[in-house]
């Protein structure tokens, strides 16, 4: 699903509006049209106090709409016009006009009124601001955000949390509202998906209101949200008359004095994910516990006992992920940097093997084109630098990223996969997921989805939504504190078969 931009979305609108000939109106009926329908759906007429917030231009016109559909269908309403500005949008003083004639009076709200009385038993609606604010909100204005925020009222919010703006983090964090709920209209915003601004988003669901689709088709955007629709497509199904040289042969360098449960964890999650070979390259230290744990995988050993010192390969892999529990001994990094001297394709690069080029800089130049950068945060932060905010991170990453010619993982809650000046938002995982071995786990799913043949890219965005999706199978029975690494790994296999599940509805249709 793409990820659209306020200004792509305002020239869908203006497209829907003259491919239609309809009015804005028009269209700000048929949405405010499915926000009744969603509460209404779930209220049953409930007699329940629903207190709207409504701004003065088309966001305030929505909540307006909505208004006049609740008291219609007798809900119990209180509307207050948060009057912010002199300047007023022509559909929101056609639809106060609308809402007066039903004889419903809204409550006017400006700088010197007091704090109107709320209480947690209220539904809130907040329509205040839209998706095009583009300055902070006024004090007077943060204090009525901040006073509803402290109601402990559920907060349903129109397409985006008042005082959040789409393109930049908020300017004052307690300026936003805290929303239980987003209805938000024909996309997603991007704003839901980072750190510093999706904490304002508890919950968040997507109203289709008929806007182009031939806009919206058309239109290419700088980000995409990747779910079930977007990576089924990559699925590449395997051959009835294969074996394993079908599905490649992956090599896993890595390991050190005590780090060899790293390597364990990535060949384990290499094999499970569907690698037709796996061998590992380890010091001497790892080839009694490799050979116990992971009896599937090969196992080569380096000359030196505890770290690895020079990598001599007797054959020639398909694909190599490395730098997971590697350490950073002298020996090691030159080790290293004679290994990106000598391969030519793609490379899933992890963990030490990043903080080495951080180091080393001027190794990053050998690094093969279209490889695979699978950093945390602050290993993140060592290569491309610090960075102001989220936007900051995401333009400094896309900057590093078409540098490089490198595929670079932001991770998070929703890691977002960048390369080049585009970026998928994954939209599985969860907190349990946030445990030692976990991202050496995603390396080695990556590196053996590239060893069946899936393009750097695609074995990113299929490699991080598959991780999510096995994490969450894992912490739907062990719970988020219980869940391991080992349980993402004896997941993948689940995670397969759910993608591929039909969804309990159709199965009984077809019945």
């Amino acid at each position: 699903m793409k990820i659209f931009s306020a200004q792509q979305i305002y020239e869908a609108d203006k497209s829907t509006i003259k491919k239609e000939q309809i009015s804005s109106e028009a269209l700000m009926e048929r949405a405010a049209s499915q926000l009744f329908e969603w509460v209404h759906s779930r209220l049953r007429g409930t007699q329940v106090n629903i207190v709207l917030f409504c701004g003065i231009g088309n966001n305030g016109g929505d909540g307006m709409v909505l208004a006049r559909m609740l008291h219609e269908h007798g809900y119990s309403t209180k509307v207050y016009v948060v009057n912010y500005s002199d300047t007023r949008s022509e559909d929101f003083l056609l639809n106060l006009n609308r809402l007066k004639e039903v004889e419903v009076w809204p409550d006017f709200i400006n700088e010197s009124s007091e704090m109107p009385e709320l209480s947690p038993n209220d539904i809130i609606v907040d329509a205040i601001f839209g998706i095009g604010l583009n300055r902070p909100p006024s004090p007077w204005l943060g204090k009525l955000i901040q006073h509803i925020n402290a109601s402990q009222a559920f907060v349903l919010s129109v397409d985006i949390p008042s005082g959040l703006p789409m393109d930049r983090e908020p300017w004052h964090a307690s300026h936003v509202i805290h929303s239980s709920y987003v209805l938000t209209f024909q996309v997603p915003k991007l704003v839901f998906f980072l750190p510093n601004t999706g904490i304002y988003v508890n919950q968040w669901e997507v109203l289709d209101i008929g806007l182009d689709q031939e806009y919206l088709s058309n239109t290419q955007t700088d980000f995409e949200l990747i779910g079930r629709p977007e990576v089924l497509p990559m699925y590449r199904p395997r051959l009835k008359f294969s074996h394993k040289g079908t599905y490649g042969h992956s090599l896993i360098v890595g390991g050190g004095y005590g780090k060899i449960g790293a390597v364990q964890l990535a060949s384990n999650a290499c094999l499970s994910v569907g690698s037709g070979l796996v061998t590992v390259y380890v010091p001497k230290c790892g080839y009694h516990s490799l050979q116990t744990a992971v009896p599937e995988v090969m196992v080569l050993t380096d000359a030196d006992e505890e770290n690895i010192s020079q990598i001599q390969l007797p054959f020639q892999p398909t694909v190599i992920g490395a730098g997971i529990g590697i350490g950073l001994n002298e020996k090691t990094v030159s080790a290293f940097g004679a290994l990106l001297k000598s391969v030519s394709l793609p490379m899933v690069i992890d963990a030490d093997g990043l903080n080495i080029l951080s180091q080393h800089p001027e190794m990053l130049k050998d690094v093969p084109e279209l490889s695979v950068l699978t950093p945390h945060p602050k290993e993140l932060e060592r290569l491309i630098g610090k960075w102001d905010s989220d936007f900051d991170k995401l333009e400094k990453t896309k900057a590093f990223s078409s540098k490089y010619k490198v595929v670079v993982l932001i991770k998070g809650a929703h890691t977002i996969t960048v390369l080049k000046d585009k970026g998928y938002v994954n939209t599985t995982g969860n907190p349990g997921m946030a445990t030692a071995g976990s991202g050496d786990v995603l390396t080695g799913m990556i590196t053996g989805l590239m060893a069946q043949g899936y393009p750097s890219l695609e074995a990113t965005i299929f490699g991080v939504y598959l991780h999510g999706l096995a994490g969450d199978l894992a912490a739907s029975t062990l719970g988020y504190e219980a869940t391991k690494a080992s349980n993402i790994i004896e997941n993948i296999g689940n995670a397969y078969s759910e993608l591929f599940r039909q969804p309990e509805q159709a199965t009984q249709e077809n019945n």
